[in-house]
């Protein structure tokens, strides 16, 4: 049998993590003939709860399923792993600063990222959804110097996949109707979700709708989705989330379709004028693999100045964790 593909998971207890780890271990990520393992870590007062997961995915006995560890041990988590998803993060809580929640979190993914330097494949493909994911995964980056920069990425699979829902929606076509969509910039409220490259069954979106509705609604639709989910369950986005997890690294593992791409948080190289080695949603094109940023593509003035406000933030939000990287 093909040598399992080694997947830590931190937060692993977690919601997000309930709705994607017996995707995972079902082959919704590698596919039907990949075994997997997973390393899934926790802190030490949720190991009772992960345990239980551990019996679940257990007792569904998924055939490529070839082993779980529980452990509140990053070290054991991370030892000669192929792909990190860092799920868990700490939560912005009442009267807490974004600052303070960078800060926090700069804290334990410096720690983490140095652990990772340690023990893990240095070609390891590493997803970060905790947020503020994009920053989480500078700060990781810059903590693990031995491993692939190109393969520190953050989630806006999510963003990109809220996006073609909503124009769907707007336009009566079906999801598979729709194809090069694309966020730009921060998973936070400053990304540009942006259909003046989009198709929607050949056709081309921007002379579908107004541009207004694209500018106004669409947009910050996108954009505040998160909020509105927590608005209307009480809680986060956990499964789409994690759908979105499976999606992001089924992507770049298996590749895009002919003729269109997806939306990755990834290493700036200086595309379209953006700051080199912030973590920046691109379109990207993914094969064997790899990914590479869609290159040339016409950006208006709106959405330029939108990105540059994205990027800003980004700057910013470096600034505040430089003593971290």
């Amino acid at each position: 049998m093909t040598a399992p593909v080694r997947i830590a998971v931190t937060g692993a207890a977690g919601q997000i993590c309930y709705s994607m780890l017996f995707r995972i271990a079902a082959g919704g990520m590698f596919g039907p003939n990949q075994p997997v393992a997973l390393q899934l870590l926790e802190i030490t007062p949720a190991m009772g709860v992960l345990n239980a997961v551990k019996m679940e995915l257990d007792d569904c006995a998924f055939p490529l399923l070839a082993e779980t560890i529980c452990t509140d041990d990053p070290k054991t988590a991370f030892s000669n792993i192929d792909v990190a998803l860092f799920v868990g993060a700490k939560p912005r809580g009442p009267g807490m600063e974004r600052s303070d929640l960078l800060v926090d979190n700069g804290k334990i993914f410096s720690s983490l990222g140095k652990v990772m330097n340690e023990v893990a494949n240095p070609d390891v493909k590493v997803c970060v959804v905790g947020n503020p994911a994009n920053t989480n995964a500078y700060i990781l980056k810059a903590n693990a110097p031995n491993l692939n920069p190109r393969n520190i990425t953050a989630l806006t699979r999510l963003d990109h996949n809220r996006a073609i829902s909503q124009l769907a929606e707007k336009v009566g076509a079906g999801v598979p109707d729709i194809q090069k969509m694309v966020i730009w910039g921060n998973h936070s409220t400053t990304q540009v979700p942006d259909i003046t490259h989009c198709n929607v069954g050949g056709k081309s979106a921007a002379g579908m709708v107004d541009q207004a509705w694209a500018r106004d609604e669409f947009i910050p639709t996108v954009a505040k989705r998160g909020a509105a989910v927590i608005d209307a369950r009480g809680s986060s986005s956990a499964a789409s989330a994690g759908n979105a997890v499976v999606d992001h690294m089924a992507s770049w593992i298996n590749g895009t379709p002919e003729g269109d791409w997806v939306s990755m948080s990834v290493p700036s190289d200086g595309s379209y004028g953006i700051q080199e080695g912030l973590i920046y949603s691109y379109p990207v094109v993914c094969k064997n693999g790899d990914y590479e940023i869609v290159q040339g593509l016409a950006v208006d003035d709106f959405i330029a100045g939108k990105m540059k406000e994205s990027e800003a933030e980004l700057r910013e939000e470096a600034d505040a964790v430089a003593a971290m990287t």
